[in-house]
This record gives C-alpha cells, structure tokens and sequence, in this order.
C-alpha cells in the first residue's frame, strides 16, 4: 500500500428500510388481521436468521455508493456534504463500526475514532477508569497509557470528576473526555464526526489546535467531518464531498468546499426534514415570508419555523445562525437563558416558531442560515450552518454609489458620532 494508510474500492452500504402502508379507509378487523399476518412474518424472518423490520412495504436504501477513496499518511481529509448525504457512514464503515454491503476497505494503522458521544465508553465506570478502557480497546499497553495520562486530563478539563462515573457526565463533558483519549493515543489515524459541535467554542478551538497538532507536526491521518466550512479549510488540505451516497468531487480542500457551498446557493426550494430522536418533522423555515429571499440592512427580520410534532416537548432550545461563505457563526439567536431566557414548547401537532429581528444589520452579500435543536446546554438534535441560502441587499441612496462589501465587516454596529468642536 505504499504510504497509502487508507483505501476503499466499490464501497456501498445498504439498509432495508419498512415502511407502513396507510389505507383510506380499514376495518378493525382488517387491521387485526394484517397485524397477526405481520408478527406471523416477522417471527418467520427472525427464526430464518433475518433482519426484523417494521412496516408492510420494503425499500432498499443506499447510504453509500461506489465510493473509491485512497487516504496518504499526513493527509487531513474533509469529509462534507448535507444532513443524509453519507458521511456518518461512510466513517462507520471505514472504522469497521458497520460492515458494507459490497467493496472492500484496506487500512495500514491503529485508528483513534469519535463518531458519537461517548464512543468506547462504559456508562458504570469512572472517566479514570474509561480512559484505560478506550486505550485499551485503541491496541494501547497500559503502559502507553500512563505516559500520556496527565495530559490526556488535562486537555479535557474534567479533572475534578475523574474518578465520578461517565454516565452523570454531561454531553459536554463526555465529548472533551472521548476527544483528549482519541487524539492523545499514539493512533495512527484519527477519526472525528460532528459530536464537536457539543462542545463549546473554546474547546472548539483547543480541538482544531490539538488535530493540527497530531496531523501537521506528528504526520498522523486525521479523517474529519464537519459543517462548518471554516474549520474544515483551517484544518484540512484535501476533501471530499458526498451527496446522496455518492462521492461527487475529491480534491483540493478550497475547490470542494466552493463547489459545495456553491451548490447550496443555488437550491432555494428548502427540503422538509424529520429529526427522529424527538419525532418532529421541520417542514418549513421562512425568510420574511420566502423559503429564502432578499433582505435589506437595517429592516426588521422575521424567520418562521414550522414544526409538525408527533407528542409534545417542553424546554427545548433552537438556535438561529447566520454565516457568510469565508465566516461561520456572524450572528447568533436562541431562546435559551444564554441569552433570552424563553422556555420554548412545542406541542403535538403544528407548530410555528417565530425569531424576531427588529433591526438585522449585515453588509450586503450572499449568508446561509443556520437552524439547531436541542436540549439547552446538553445536547443537539439536529445541527447544520448552511441549511438556506439568502442574499443581502443594501439599498443605494444615490445611483454609483458602492455598497458596504463584507471586506470591511459583516455587521453595521448601532452607534453615534460626536463632534466635540
């Protein structure tokens, strides 16, 4: 494999996927009898050594697709795409995590993964206990471990609940502990999913110094997935980019990610999506009554959000962000005591959220508008910074005059000028 630690030919994943199929109009005595005749079905499907699933009616679905893919020593690739495009599960796959349904992966190193919280983690046991567990279960001697022990607790900050088990750990807390064990091992490559968006911005940060780090200066492989596009480019030197399960460029990392960001500027209509772990399904987030529309600086801003909710849900947190092609994260609104101190619910059935602007004071330029969902401080549901596309148009007061371009800022401050003269 030469200095090829990574190789996949014809890699494909597939998933049988049932679904329930709705008459009009059935007898109770018909919905009983096709009840009887499915648990009949399935009970045959599992004593056959088949896979259980629900629902009458069958599809097979392709998470991935013919994925060819050779990762060298020292490269830092950006794995990027849409919510569903692949991503999770093509590294799920590369980590031997799920088996693929045809193709063959080849791999030359120990891999250092973090794919979810908690990954490698039992619940009963202590973070000091953990981090033995997960070194171990890395190929690490105990040995190897206690070198890099000090360090790996300090990196994480969770000193003070070291010997306190993970399973009273926030989500927080398990992601900066699961990092600083995955990166501090002497792993070849090194594998990390979205879970960062957990963790605050500082550790944020400390994580994109610590993956520079083991990738620039230790020639370690770091495999990285992430929405957020400046991260990616401070990171990476080569990418990828999935959608629909298939790999639609690799390259250098500036051409993947402006063929992707290029190709969300160009698809307005927004995708109703389901977020599973709540049973809610977002079926529409509107720009001052448009899927994504024009807006004009220093006018009010009104951003719908339509939720269909399957039960009710108390003390949720949404977020807004708005980010521009080089910046992520020029402006931030939820309803959490961060900032507004709103307990938001949403009840069965639907529902609208409304965010209110009063003055929204961005220079002109082409944003993407970011929606997050979670429980406040603890966890995301749903995370993604460019999920629509809008263009900011500021209004000339006289004709050849130039508007204020994102090269000089993005945000217009409220402010005064005195003349003390």
């Amino acid at each position: 494999m030469s200095d090829i630690v990574i190789r996949a030919e014809n890699l494909g994943k597939s998933y049988i996927i049932g679904h329930e199929k709705r008459e009009r109009y059935t007898a109770f005595r018909d919905v009983l009898a096709s009840k009887v005749k499915q648990i009949a079905g399935k009970t045959k499907q599992i004593f056959h050594g088949g896979q259980l699933i629900l629902g009458n009616e069958l599809e097979e679905f392709w998470a991935l697709k013919d994925i060819n893919l050779e990762v060298k020593q020292g490269d830092r690739l950006g794995i990027i795409g849409r919510n569903g495009a692949g991503k999770s599960t093509l590294l799920k796959t590369l980590t031997r995590i799920t088996e693929p349904t045809t193709g063959r992966i080849q791999i030359k190193g120990r891999i250092a993964s973090l794919l979810e919280v908690g990954t490698g983690f039992h619940p009963e046991l202590s973070g000091r206990e953990n981090i033995y567990l997960n070194g171990a279960i890395l190929g690490m001697s105990r040995n190897e471990i206690k070198r890099k022990f000090d360090e790996i607790v300090d990196f994480s900050g969770v000193g003070k609940f070291l010997d306190t088990p993970v399973k009273r750990y926030s989500s927080g807390m398990y992601v900066r502990l699961a990092f600083s064990v995955a990166a501090h091992l002497e792993s070849e490559i090194l594998i990390i999913d979205e879970v960062l968006a957990v963790g605050d911005g500082e550790f944020q940060k400390k994580c994109l110094g610590k993956m520079e780090d083991v990738s620039k200066g230790k020639g370690r492989t770091v495999l990285f997935v992430s929405h957020n596009m400046g991260a990616v480019k401070r990171l990476c030197n080569k990418g990828i980019l999935l959608e629909g399960g298939i790999k639609k460029i690799e390259g250098e990392i500036e051409a993947v990610t402006d063929l992707y960001t290029n190709n969300i500027s160009t698809q307005y209509a927004f995708q109703p999506f389901k977020i599973k772990e709540i049973d809610v399904v977002v079926e529409k987030i509107k720009i001052n009554e448009e899927n994504a529309g024009l807006v004009t600086p220093f006018k009010p801003l009104r951003i719908d959000i339509e939720i269909e909710a399957a039960r009710d849900i108390d003390n949720i947190g949404i977020q807004i962000m708005i980010s521009h092609d080089d910046t992520n994260g020029v402006v931030f609104a939820s309803n959490t005591k961060q900032t507004k101190n709103m307990d938001l619910q949403i009840r069965r059935g639907k529902n609208t959220v409304s965010c209110l602007i009063d003055s929204f004071n961005l220079c002109s330029g082409r944003y993407f508008l970011g929606f997050g969902i979670g429980i406040p401080f603890v966890t995301y549901y749903y995370h993604e910074l460019t999920l629509l596309p809008f263009d900011v148009i500021e209004v000339l007061r006289r004709p050849g005059s130039y508007p204020t371009l994102p090269a000089y800022g993005h945000v217009y401050l409220d402010h005064k000028w005195i003349d003390s003269n």
